[in-house]
């Protein structure tokens, strides 16, 4: 049998990361892969989608150029060419991904775990000092009549032509990036979401403020609705708000959620789940078992890429700060949270300030014509921490990364307002100005 110092089950972003980190430190590591390096994000998630938002982006900026002063000719939209280029981003980053390997032993076979801390890859017994289970997640399909008729994200990212109606099943954050490359490129777009709201873990303020912006470009809402069955010919069958109802599409899209892939054996193995179906855990990310870990989607605590990332590094033995995990959601315009909402907030018995700020009032966000946007802040009154920023508006995902490293450096309200500089004509300036305008609430 041979050991190693870490094995490693998952060659997604909470594998590969860590994998690499690892052995340039002069570990012994060996990487379990089923499928492709890069996991679902690199393969069937993260960077094909957005690729998709990029270029509905560029769609869109196109349609809108003579408000720039830019005359452009007729153009056409090539819905099958912006997949190829998708497909052409993740092959060079599936490239890179195997030259950080190139000091990690890289398996591809099926894991199965056996009881003593014992793998078996491809009829080879493997041990190490530390397991990680890093074997993400699948989407997950309701059971409904006819859910069988629905493509999931998977089966949509690989289409390279969408027909002109298209309902789509769950208004989180991979329902509403689908509709916003949808509507960018022309087609009618339905979203039917169970929840009053879409985008539930989102500040409810900015989810639907999210969705009004996306209703004028087209995309049409049925929120509070449950998709009792898919008929033949691909008829949706709800019940609303009015009752029972039906919508006729082209294409029914699933994006209700994900579900863990367990490697093989897990029971065997005494590795405990929870009530939903993950794998339990520590603070640590250690299982039931001491010295296997499992991390990233397996263990459903922040089902996100980075989230991943960092889970494996606490894992690894560093101390990673879990509690400040930023998200976002990649429609035009953009938006994206980190730390608690103001439901929260107040929930956990904070009393707050919140400050806001308008991107119609950003000299920036005006010169680039994307002015329609907010900035959310939540301050705890007593201390002046920020507990909290969501943002709609542009940009918004990469303006979220400032405020958790503010968070992590525990600003306060006053030192955001008043002692830090930020560049102008900047979008960072609208998180200035949102401390600036905190009252209590």
């Amino acid at each position: 049998m041979r050991s190693a110092d870490f094995i490693i089950i998952g060659g997604g972003p909470g594998g590969y990361e860590i994998a690499a980190d690892l052995a340039a430190d002069g570990r012994k590591v060996i990487l379990i892969e089923r499928d492709r390096l890069g996991g679902t994000c690199l393969n069937r998630g993260c960077i094909p989608t957005k690729c998709l938002c990029a270029s509905a982006s560029a769609a869109m900026t196109v349609a809108d150029a003579a408000s720039y002063g830019v005359d452009v000719p007729a153009f056409t939209l090539d819905y099958g060419h912006a997949v190829e280029r998708a497909a052409a981003v993740m092959d060079q980053l599936r490239g890179g991904i195997e030259a950080m390997l190139r000091d990690v032993e890289v398996i591809i076979g099926e894991a199965s775990l056996k009881p003593d801390k014992v793998v078996v890859v491809n009829g080879e017994h493997l041990t190490a000092g530390r397991i990680i289970i890093a074997t993400g997640s699948r989407p997950a399909v309701p059971d409904i009549p006819g859910a069988s008729l629905a493509v999931t994200s998977d089966g949509f990212l690989s289409l390279t032509d969408v027909p002109r109606r298209v309902a789509i099943i769950g208004g989180g954050v991979i329902g509403l990036e689908f509709a916003s490359i949808l509507a960018a490129f022309g087609r009618e777009v339905t979203v039917l979401e169970f929840c009053k709201e879409v985008l539930p873990q989102f500040d409810g303020e900015i989810a639907k403020r999210l969705r009004t912006t996306l209703s004028r470009r087209g995309i049409k809402f049925l929120t509070s609705t449950r998709v009792t069955a898919i008929e033949k010919g691909l008829r949706i069958i709800y019940e609303g708000k009015r009752g029972n109802d039906s919508l006729d599409c082209d294409l029914a899209v699933m994006a209700v959620g994900r579900r863990p892939v367990m490697p093989q054996g897990i029971e065997a193995a005494g590795i405990e789940l929870d009530g939903r179906g993950f794998i339990k855990v520590d603070e640590l990310m250690e299982t039931s078992v001491g010295g296997i870990y499992a991390v990233g989607d397996v263990n459903g605590l922040c089902m996100l890429a980075h989230a991943a990332s960092a889970q494996a590094r606490r894992a690894s033995g560093i101390d990673v700060n879990l509690d400040i995990i930023p998200s976002a959601v990649f429609t035009s315009p953009e938006a994206a949270m980190v730390g608690m909402t103001e439901d929260r907030a107040r929930k956990k018995g904070h009393e707050l300030m919140i400050g806001k700020a308008s991107f119609a009032a950003n000299g920036k966000a005006l010169a680039m014509a994307e002015s329609d946007g907010t900035v959310k802040i939540i301050f705890d009154r007593e201390s002046g921490l920020i507990l909290g920023c969501h943002i709609i508006g542009p940009h918004a995902a990469d303006l979220i990364a400032e405020v958790a490293a503010l968070m992590f450096g525990m600003t306060t309200r006053e030192e955001l307002a008043e002692k830090l500089v930020h560049g102008h004509p900047t979008l960072s300036e609208a998180l200035q100005d949102a401390s600036r305008n905190a009252r209590p609430r």
